[in-house]
């Protein structure tokens, strides 16, 4: 890779945040259980910089692991080992470290990077937003367990919630959320969180619900068979149907309580059953240009909505609601 595009893929898409060491520990600890006896591959981390690398090599003996190794993206990379007894004081930890030049730049795409990946069990980093779709692709196409960080929007691409929905891939525990930059500074976001393939007991706890359904209260939409339902605590607890709920339901799914069933942004994993044409949008309470919706769910306004924007047609205001998942009653489908 050139020196450009080594600066492209590094800075220009802001894809260079560095894990605090805080965040680290308060999520790896809810997997010790998963560390015992395995190789941990952090295939994005520059051990000068990487908080992963430091957690991880200065807790080798306490986790239990078998091998640490680590790869990043650079003109002149390298691997970090840890898997021996280097130094002979009996026992393993950062002291042991085995440093070998790479042949290529250390990308996780690299055949180098994907020969390592192919002998790891676990793969624990925080890879580059900008290439999500194709980092955890591959770690799906190579059958890994993993611990990585992403922005909450990868919830609804397609192929992330296909394996969300097929309960093959779920939020972590905690959600990092400031971060130090290459500069020396931090930066803080709001929307990042980690995804996990290893199981933990919080995901398994029922969210706690007390509203009852009324059809008053919950719209029905005008061309789904489902009902709105704006915020998680206001899950009716007596519903069986589905549910359009928030993108943040994400957070407390409990697959064990409710069943994930389709997506808003995903168009083919669910079904409209009519479109509009020639509705008179309104913004912040001014009319826009006339627009026509086709496959995206409406309600009818049940109660006066403000400025939020709205579509009118005949007398009838209709609403679409923001990005949601659809839910439905484990069991009920």
């Amino acid at each position: 890779m050139s020196n450009s595009n080594l600066h492209k893929a590094k800075t220009e898409k802001n894809d260079e945040f560095y894990t605090q060491l805080s965040d680290i520990e308060n999520e790896m600890k809810h997997y010790k259980k998963h560390f015992k006896g395995k190789h941990v591959f952090l295939n994005c981390d520059d051990p000068e910089k990487s908080n992963f690398w430091k957690f991880f090599s200065l807790n080798f003996e306490h986790l239990g692991l078998k091998a640490l190794t680590s790869t990043h993206l650079d003109e002149s990379s390298y691997k970090l080992e840890i898997c021996a007894d280097i130094n002979g004081d009996g026992k393993i930890d950062h002291k042991d470290v085995v440093k070998t030049p790479l042949k290529g730049n250390g990308d996780f795409r690299s055949d180098e990077a994907i020969e390592i990946l192919k002998e790891c069990d676990i793969v624990v980093t925080n890879p580059p937003f900008s290439l999500f779709r194709e980092y955890i692709a591959q770690l799906t196409e190579y059958n890994k367990d993993f611990i990585i960080i992403g922005n909450m929007n990868a919830v609804t691409y397609k192929d992330t919630f296909t394996l969300i929905k097929d309960n093959k891939v779920w939020l972590g525990n905690t959600k990092p959320k400031t971060y130090n930059m290459p500069d020396g500074s931090t930066t803080t976001h709001g929307n990042h969180c980690w995804f996990t393939n290893l199981d933990f007991p919080k995901r398994h706890e029922d969210i706690i619900l007390c509203k009852e359904y009324t059809p008053k209260e919950y719209a029905t939409y005008d061309n789904y068979n489902g009902i709105e339902v704006g915020d998680v605590k206001n899950i009716p607890i007596d519903y069986e149907g589905v549910m359009g709920v928030p993108v943040s339901y994400i957070e407390k799914h409990n697959p064990n309580q409710f069943e994930i069933v389709g997506s808003f942004d995903v168009k083919d994993t669910f079904e409209v059953t009519h479109g509009y044409k020639d509705l008179d949008r309104c913004i912040y309470g001014k009319e826009a240009k006339r627009c026509n919706i086709n496959n995206y769910p409406l309600y009818r306004a049940v109660k006066d909505m403000g400025k939020k924007t709205c579509y009118k047609k005949d007398g009838i205001v209709y609403y679409a609601p923001y990005t949601r998942l659809l839910i439905i009653r484990k069991g009920n489908k």
